[in-house]
């Protein structure tokens, strides 16, 4: 459950257009299928590890409980709120999301003594039983594990029903991916994945590359980009710390400056680089519709939000919204 929760959640950091929502949900309903098999498994484990004495395992057990708590807590708190919760400069989506990634190195350390077993359930017999016994034996281990997987289906899909239902009551709306909007037309929040701040940018001496397989190598400077036609659009930035903003965007369409680079036609992808070295990757027609942004809500892009330029993919999440770009690389 961990491992689907992990995939899950590390695709929906990526996943930007409605018919992805299935994605979202699926990754609630495991949640709630690992808190309930949370709750089971505690109630069969720690009072015979006490009785044990296995003080150690108890307390490397702590810590994975502790950790999965908390990044099942804060999902469904976030469900359930009906607002943006915030702890400090966090969401409480990000503290989700920082927990679940410490939980699954210590998870497998967890692992390690003996406990892969579980993958392959005892069915209890001894080993010189009748095979009409082990075949018998089997049945009814497989039985229970069905009843036992039904019923935390049942449970886990009830505490997301709950969450979900919580949200409603609250007056609380959320899009597809989770993400809690704002009000249209704003400045949106200055956030980066990792927390760091701002690069200290030299708008003066900054420059844009577009380069790869291009037929004329390209650098602009701020002032060549201003004298451009620019392009407009009302896109939403969805960040992946849980809130979504409809706004204006206004700059440079990425297909004008394709065009002037005269890029190959049969090129797969557009890379685009921050100054930070942060990157994502565009097919060729994607990057077509998408812009270089240098406006913000009718206002200049504060440096904050990625000036001189910033990224604007419409159908995409916010981590692939490269903040202070400075090249393009056809490849």
């Amino acid at each position: 459950m961990v491992a689907v929760l992990l995939a899950s959640g590390l695709l929906t950091l990526r996943a930007g257009t409605p018919p992805t929502a299935p994605l979202f949900v699926a990754h609630g309903l495991t949640a709630g299928l690992l808190l309930a098999a949370l709750g089971l498994k505690l109630a069969r484990s720690v009072p015979g590890a006490i009785r044990a004495r296995r003080w150690g395992r108890l307390a490397l057990a702590a810590c994975v409980t502790g950790l999965a708590a908390a990044a099942l807590g804060g999902g469904f708190a976030w469900i359930a709120g009906g607002r943006i919760l915030s702890i400090g400069p966090w969401t409480v989506l990000t503290l989700h999301v920082w927990a679940a990634l410490a939980l699954v190195p210590l998870l497998a350390v967890h692992l390690i003594p003996r406990r892969w077993r579980l993958l392959r359930p005892n069915t209890g017999q001894p080993r010189g039983s009748r095979t009409t016994d082990m075949a018998s034996a089997r049945i009814r281990v497989t039985r229970r594990l069905l009843l036992v997987w039904g019923g935390l289906g049942l449970v886990g899909t009830g505490i997301w029903a709950v969450a979900q239902l919580a949200n409603a009551l609250s007056g609380g709306h959320r899009r597809f991916t989770g993400s809690r909007a704002l009000p249209v037309g704003g400045v949106p929040p200055v956030t980066t994945f990792y927390g760091e701040s701002a690069p200290d940018v030299d708008t003066a001496a900054w420059q844009l590359t577009v380069r790869g397989r291009v037929a004329h190598e390209l650098r602009l400077s701020t002032s060549d980009l201003a004298a451009m036609p620019f392009s407009t659009a009302t896109a939403t930035l969805d960040c992946t710390s849980g809130w979504a903003i409809s706004t204006d965007w206004r700059g440079v369409a990425i297909s004008r400056l394709l065009d002037l680079a005269d890029a190959d036609p049969v090129a797969k992808v557009v890379i685009v680089r921050s100054t930070t070295g942060w990157a994502t990757s565009l097919g060729l027609a994607e990057a077509r519709q998408a812009m270089l942004a240098t406006h913000v809500a009718g206002q200049p892009l504060p440096i904050g939000n990625g000036a001189p330029l910033r990224l604007v993919a419409p159908e995409r999440r916010g981590l692939d919204w490269v903040k202070w770009v400075d090249t393009l690389e056809v490849a």
